[in-house]
């Protein structure tokens, strides 16, 4: 008989948003890391660095989103494409946030935090019905 607390986690990992938030946390520590090597040691200005770090964990995060996350069989080259337009837009909208919040004195860390929080949200939807769904899928979400 499992652990009862072997059972609740297998549970848990059953659902997409949770596995979606563990590939992700992974992912934000890898982008802040990034950044911060980008930013704070190398000396790179930070609205430059900021859309680097981003953009340099493209192809872990749609890899680890579209196998763990969504375990997605959609086909590689119309995802991607889409993953794409949604990263051009998470890009300049991090960039702007991380930009803003550290204009207004919160510093670059605030801001990156409060963008990701913000892109976490809108992204689980768009991969779950637009990135990673089958063109069936997609036609009957609602």
């Amino acid at each position: 008989m499992p652990h009862p607390l072997s059972a609740a986690a297998q549970r848990l990992w059953a659902h997409s948003a949770v596995r979606y938030l563990v590939v992700g946390g992974f992912c934000f520590l890898v982008d802040v890391g990034l950044l911060w090597l980008a930013h704070e040691v190398i000396g790179i200005p930070l609205a430059i660095a900021t859309p680097v770090s981003f953009l340099a964990s493209f192809a872990v995060t749609y890899t680890l989103q579209r196998i763990v996350a969504f375990t997605s069989d959609a086909k590689v080259v119309p995802s991607v494409a889409r993953y794409t337009a949604l990263v051009i837009f998470n890009t300049l909208a991090t960039t702007g946030i991380v930009w803003a919040v550290d204009a207004l004195g919160g510093g670059w860390l605030v801001g990156k935090v409060v963008a990701v929080v913000a892109t976490t949200v809108w992204n689980f939807f768009a991969y779950r019905h637009w990135v990673f769904a089958t063109p069936r899928s997609r036609s009957t979400d609602v």
